[in-house]
């Protein structure tokens, strides 16, 4: 029997220093995210070899895991000593296709929110579609993979151990899905906060609500000078109004001595 075979009969070599999966049973994923992509990888039927790679998952056989644009990589112990090097690659979209997924996504206030806020929009993929790109991988077209092992079937066990554990990576963080893709969490949420405050200065110029709309032709112009203000007449009829007052000026009432001038203002 062929010596590989027979490290294999014992069974994967334990390692303390491992990752381990936080789903003991069932499904792996939690969110709709990492649901999403481990749907390509089980779409295929490989329910032997996955069903070994998600064990690997969770007893730790993967004790290393790092993702940089474009490629995932695993260390995975197996059965040898050396452990085995598992590598999953996706194409990373343009710097031009990202300029376009940044405006639409500046341009919806709620997705920008959302992710800002650190969440995954539940219509992201929608915003990829609608530019003719997809945010995860649809077939295994999609993805490169290959292994250090022996095993001539992709994915192997070990791959399949890796795409488990990348799965709960984008549990808890599904900006690992974008910076796979090829644009990391800080840059893409630098580039939504300026391209917001862009549109907003702009739509808050543009629009018909803004109160100083009406006025901007003659914004810079001087006002026109105050008149003059008008100073209600004295009537002279006013001074019947009054009391009588108890004052003489030689011996005539004052209120008769003011009403000559009262007739003068009002004449």
């Amino acid at each position: 029997m062929p010596e590989q075979w027979k490290f294999d009969a014992r069974g994967p070599i334990r390692r303390d220093d491992g990752i381990q999966a936080r789903s003991k049973r069932g499904t792996i994923a939690q969110t709709w995210w990492s649901q999403r992509f481990i749907e390509v990888l089980e779409s295929f039927g490989m329910g032997g070899r996955l069903q070994r790679g998600k064990n690997y998952a969770r007893s730790g056989q993967v004790f290393n895991l790092t993702l940089s644009t474009s490629v995932v990589v695993g260390l995975v112990q197996g059965s040898r000593p050396e452990p085995y090097r598992a590598r999953i690659g996706i194409k990373a979209f343009s710097s031009q296709q990202w300029a376009h997924i940044e405006r639409e996504l500046a341009g919806q206030a709620l997705y920008a929110a959302k992710l800002l806020a650190g969440e995954m929009p539940t219509g992201l993929e929608q915003v990829f579609a609608d530019l003719g790109l997809e945010l995860f991988p649809t077939t295994m077209r999609e993805l490169t993979m290959d292994c250090s092992c022996p095993d001539w079937e992709i994915p192997c066990k070990h791959l399949a151990a890796t795409c488990y554990l990348l799965a709960e990576s984008f549990d808890e963080d599904p900006f690992q899905i974008l910076a796979w893709r090829g644009r990391g969490r800080e840059e893409l949420l630098d580039r939504l906060r300026t391209l917001r405050g862009t549109q907003q200065v702009t739509a808050e110029v543009a629009t018909d609500e803004d109160p100083l709309a009406d006025h901007l032709h003659d914004f810079w112009t001087s006002p026109a000078p105050a008149g003059t203000p008008e100073v209600p007449a004295a009537d002279a009829l006013v001074l019947d109004e009054l009391e009588p007052l108890p004052l003489t000026v030689g011996g005539t009432p004052v209120t008769d001595l003011l009403r000559p001038a009262y007739r003068a203002f009002t004449g």
